[in-house]
């Protein structure tokens, strides 16, 4: 054993613990060596135990450190902010609810929902009772005032986190794949018939235990491209859109750069499809005749 061989070690030169964490994360050998009898013999360690109770420990601070690094990559926080505002509009919208029945118990005529818990925060209390509630009103507003400002957020980092699935599906669609997916990285690899029912996937398991027909899509039916298309027609309008999503996140994950072919290419299928059901529709008024 010489002092090269040791050198080659994570743990050479008594490695500071940052030094230590990148050799084992990216480190290699051009051959297997003793590295445990390397370590002792270098005086990095006390014995063999000793050598694993320390890469132990090293090992799992890097990987601690890499879970914090992924966490803090732009798809991850993306996923954060989207979940927040879901949670906030749910929220809002249940202690909206309970503000209007206590509001009806206490004032003429409040109007339900949202506007309502406004109009109640604004109004000033008199006694005990009617300041919880307006209090109450006022959180309601305030959640969604923050669900607001959550999608904001949303509209601004979904085209820097994915570009082309931005462009496509819109910024608040885009977040919602990319979530329902688990991050970026997850949707681009995942195949296009599985991109098209995310979001439907009680149904899905309703259709593969036999109680139901196979979902034609999931969440991608919130955009025009599905929504606006005859019923007929969805199923295609939903395979080529979530043919095109899949393509723009594997272009987002693998190059980030922008392809004006992917979204030409949609604009010209969605194009087809209306184009075949106007013609259908018009050969079908000139039979009636």
């Amino acid at each position: 054993m010489t002092d090269t061989d040791a050198e080659a070690g994570w743990f050479a030169g008594r490695a500071a613990v940052a030094a230590a964490r990148d050799r084992i994360a990216n480190g290699e050998a051009d051959q297997p060596r003793d590295w445990p009898a390397l370590a002792v013999a270098s005086g990095f360690a006390d014995s063999t135990d000793d050598y694993y109770d320390r890469l132990h420990e090293e090992t799992l601070g890097a990987t601690r450190e890499t879970v914090r690094e992924r966490e803090r990559a732009d798809d991850q926080q993306l996923i954060h902010v989207v979940r927040a505002m879901d949670d906030c509009e749910r929220t809002a919208n249940e202690l909206a609810e309970r503000a209007a029945e206590w509001a009806g118990s206490l004032f003429d005529d409040p109007e339900p929902g949202i506007e309502g818990a406004r109009a109640v925060a604004d109004r000033e209390p008199d006694g005990e009772l009617e300041r919880r509630a307006v209090s109450l009103a006022g959180r309601v507003t305030g959640l969604a005032a923050e669900r607001d400002a959550l999608a904001e957020t949303i509209d601004r980092i979904a085209p820097a986190v994915a570009p082309n699935l931005a462009e496509m599906a819109g910024a608040e669609l885009a977040a919602r794949l990319i979530a329902l997916a688990g991050g970026l990285e997850s949707l681009a690899k995942k195949p296009s018939g599985t991109v098209q029912v995310l979001g439907a996937e009680d149904a899905l398991f309703a259709h593969l235990s036999g109680r139901a027909p196979s979902p034609k899509h999931g969440i991608i039916y919130t955009h025009d491209y599905v929504r606006n298309t005859r019923p007929e027609d969805r199923g295609s309008a939903a395979r080529a859109l979530a043919g095109k999503l899949t393509l723009a996140a594997r272009v987002d994950y693998y190059s980030g750069e922008r392809r004006a072919t992917l979204h030409e290419e949609i604009r010209e299928r969605m194009a087809t499809i209306r184009a075949r059901a106007e013609a259908e529709s018009d050969g079908g008024a000139e039979g009636g005749a």
